[in-house]
């Protein structure tokens, strides 16, 4: 698997074989990115389970937290890292023996999360792996839904936006 560049076929199938995802690292903060990747992921019919064992609410967007991986109840098809590259090892060896228990499928690393070292032990172990990538974003972009949250669209921009010559200048009103 070349993991510097999927097809939309393999992101296409790996989320159609999803609909449970326990999400290690959810934050009950509502300005985190775990929060909003998972209020975009339940809108759009998953379940997600939020995976913390530092997260002092006992739920986040109305699920239930759970400390860790072994804590859920299958099944689960996939386990989504929001956590860092080091940290991610040792959640994808959690992830591939609890596998058959829980009914992991998948092993989806964040956005800037990559760990190519555990990626190839899920991988030797059947589970399908995506790595630098989030699944709201991937979802968003296979369904032709990007520009409705302002992406390629020129409404959300971190650019200053240019007057057009004339107005600079002070010419029009």
């Amino acid at each position: 698997m070349d993991h510097d560049a999927y097809s939309d076929d393999y992101i296409r199938a790996v989320l159609a074989s999803v609909r449970t995802i326990a999400m290690v690292g959810a934050s009950d903060n509502w300005n985190r990115p775990s929060y909003f990747a998972m209020k975009y992921l339940q809108k759009k019919g998953f379940r997600v389970i939020p995976v913390n064992p530092r997260v002092s609410s006992a739920e986040i967007l109305g699920e239930e937290v759970v400390k860790e991986l072994r804590d859920l109840a299958p099944p689960v098809d996939m386990v989504d890292i929001f956590r860092n590259s080091e940290a991610a090892g040792p959640i994808a060896d959690e992830a591939i023996a609890l596998a058959k228990e829980k009914g992991f499928k998948v092993v989806w690393m964040q956005l800037g999360v990559r760990n190519d070292e555990a990626a190839a032990r899920a991988e030797k172990s059947g589970l399908a792996v995506v790595m630098n990538r989030c699944p709201k974003i991937e979802y968003a972009r296979l369904n032709g839904e990007l520009s409705w949250n302002g992406f390629n669209s020129n409404v959300i921009s971190s650019k200053r936006r240019r007057l057009p010559p004339a107005r600079a200048k002070g010419t029009m009103p």
